[in-house]
């Protein structure tokens, strides 16, 4: 398959590299309809995160149809339409019960904790974004390897296209989650400010108004 791979700072290329495949029972592999490139990937290509290896796949926000599932995957099958969440969890962890995904202990085996003195265990794994968040090859591929297929995914109905559906893998969750922190509340005002106009702020605003709040352009 073609992946967009690292090869250095500033230095990123399209090549073929070895189809994913099935590594556990609950996996599920993605062939990608749809991905984005995500203001932290800069980061990434600009050489600012550690532990970015030559070959490694970026992408953190890709959705796509299912074609081949793990034994154990039970709520999603070949065929499905699905997006993908920027975190991957296990489901079962302290965290994961609290529905805190991203703290979750048991995606990660990367080697965050030796970047701190207390040893704090790792946050969850993420897909295509270095070696201190697993490692996980990420979405800007024609196909992915998707780890915890029953936790993450999340089926997309035939009414959303991939242009709309997409930006539930970070961007909309991303400004719903600093609504909610902000507790807005039916009848607040809010000034969302950005860097740049287009359809990112859009998805803050829709964010912001399914919370009840006024919005003025």
């Amino acid at each position: 398959m073609k992946a967009l791979t690292y090869h250095g700072p500033h230095h990123v290329k399209v090549e073929n590299v070895p189809d994913p495949g099935i590594e556990q029972p609950d996996d599920i592999i993605l062939r990608v309809t749809a991905t984005a490139i995500c203001g932290s990937d800069l980061h990434l290509y600009r050489g600012k995160i550690p532990q970015v290896k030559h070959g490694d796949i970026f992408g953190h926000e890709f959705m796509g149809e299912v074609v081949e599932t793990g034994h154990d995957v039970k709520n999603i099958r070949k065929g499905d339409r699905v997006v993908i969440p920027f975190v991957i969890a296990c489901g079962d962890c302290f965290f994961c019960r609290l529905q805190q995904y991203s703290a979750c202990e048991n995606t990660n085996d990367g080697h965050g904790a030796a970047m701190n003195k207390k040893q704090i265990p790792p946050p969850a794994a993420l897909f295509g974004y270095s070696h201190l968040y697993g490692g996980v090859p990420g979405g800007q591929a024609e196909y992915v390897r998707v780890p915890k297929g029953n936790v993450g995914p999340f089926k997309v109905p035939p009414l959303l296209s991939d242009d709309k559906a997409l930006f539930l893998s970070d961007i909309l969750p991303t400004a719903w989650q600093a609504a909610k922190n902000a507790q807005i509340q039916q009848g607040f005002s809010v000034a969302v400010f950005w860097r740049r106009a287009g359809r990112i702020t859009d998805y803050r605003l829709c964010a912001t108004a399914g919370r009840g709040a006024d919005l003025r352009r």
